[in-house]
């Protein structure tokens, strides 16, 4: 039965940054990374951006070369999935059929995509965009003359994949259950941005709009029925409703969690030598009013798994990042500093017609979070802004001629 110090169940963003943290403090034990799939660490953004718009090529999205893994001491154990935990022996039960101990676990996981529950979400011709293998499936369909594509979902991976396949020159439908595209994530203004520009491009953009059932011939998908009656004809769909987290085995080891696993300040588990980190775990959030939450971003694994990383290390750092995030579609670049939800009021700073502004959200005149779309300045300086727990006068914020770290200097 093989042993290592360190397992690491997932080859992700949070996996592999735990590796490389764990190395940078001068961790000497062996480690062990787990991976669902058979390839070594990609980043996984470009799926439903640069690679499925075919502006970059598998290689170009590796987290680490493939040497650079070797020449960590650290080993991928590929194509296998983690069956079950047993903290108490602290082993693993992989899909292989061997067991492996370990001496502490970092569960990176991460989900699986969320599937369509109507009749006919089993016929080929769906897909989801989670992996490279997913998104590999959909550019085969293309190239075999897929052209009709209907997205389901209006979150950032429906609205950038749809956004990709308008560039590759497909008929693109986007159906949103909710009022609103965005609407999990942000404010009224900025899902209006986004309708507009994807309408504008050519994409039927749905809003409050249900999928009743897929009908295929031949056991392919041709055709979306919504609840409305209507029909649209399509070669393919695609599904991005959100993630179920891949927390099974924690869970049915006893774990704490139920939106995901929950962790402490130093991402533990509540059983002995487990941490997790990333997409599958819930942490108390202090940009969440101390409410447990889940964020599904680079940024959360990366910080996740160097606290893990470093606590593992003996060094006492907490999980306190500020959360970002961002999205590039049509040719604009979302960047979104901290989360907005429980705003009381929103600033549209800037002429959403030039393509260039930002949303400043506030809670009791306090900036909680931002959104700028082709507004770098905005995102860097509007950091601090939250960052400082200041309250700021409204009329000045809405000045797009003032710069947010005079406005800043002048509250401080």
């Amino acid at each position: 039965m093989a042993h290592y110090d360190i397992i690491i169940v997932g080859a992700g963003h949070g996996g592999a940054q735990a590796a490389v943290a764990l190395r940078q403090h001068g961790f000497a034990g062996s480690i062990c990374m787990i991976g669902r799939e058979p390839d070594p660490p990609y980043e996984r953004p470009p799926l439903s951006k640069d690679y499925l718009a075919k502006s970059k090529t598998f290689e170009r999205i590796h987290i680490r070369p493939l040497h650079f893994w070797a020449e960590k001491d650290v080993e991928l154990v590929l194509g296998v999935t983690v069956e079950a935990v047993d903290p108490e022996a602290h082993s693993v039960q992989l899909s292989s059929g061997e067991t492996v101990t370990y001496g502490r676990l970092i569960w990176a996981a991460g989900g699986d995509p969320r599937p369509l529950s109507c009749p006919g979400a089993e016929l080929t011709g769906v897909f989801s965009v989670r992996t490279r293998a997913d998104v590999d499936r959909i550019m085969c369909a293309l190239d075999e003359g897929a052209q009709k594509v209907v997205v389901v979902g209006g979150g950032y991976i429906g609205l950038e994949a749809a956004s990709a396949l308008t560039k590759l020159g497909c008929e693109v439908a986007v159906l949103e259950a909710m009022p609103r595209v965005l609407a999990r994530v942000a404010g009224e203004a900025l899902s209006s941005f986004f309708e507009q520009e994807h309408r504008r491009h050519g994409v039927d953009l749905r809003t409050s709009t249900s999928v009743v059932r897929l009908e295929g011939e031949n056991g392919h998908v041709k055709r979306v029925v919504l609840g409305n009656g209507d029909e649209l004809p399509t070669d393919i769909v695609i599904v991005g409703i959100g993630i179920i987290p891949s927390v099974v085995p924690l869970i049915e080891a006893g774990a704490s969690g139920s939106n995901g696993v929950d962790v402490d300040d130093y991402c533990r588990t509540s059983l002995p030598d487990i941490y997790a980190i990333g997409d599958c775990a819930a942490h108390a959030s202090e940009f969440a009013q101390g409410r447990r939450i889940r964020l599904e971003s680079v940024q959360n694994a990366n910080d996740m798994a160097s606290v893990a990383a470093a606590h593992i290390a003996g060094k006492a750092a907490r999980y306190s990042a500020l959360p970002w995030f961002w999205s590039d579609q049509l040719g604009l670049k979302l960047q979104t500093v901290a989360l907005s939800v429980d705003h009381d009021e929103a600033i549209v700073r800037g002429e959403p017609h030039n393509k260039s502004f930002s949303i400043i959200y506030l809670r009791d005149r306090q900036v909680i979070a931002l959104d700028c779309v082709n507004c770098v300045k905005d995102y860097v300086q509007g950091r601090k802004l939250v960052e400082s727990g200041l309250t700021f006068d409204k009329t000045l914020l809405a000045d797009f001629s003032r710069p947010l770290k005079d406005i800043l200097a002048a509250a401080s």
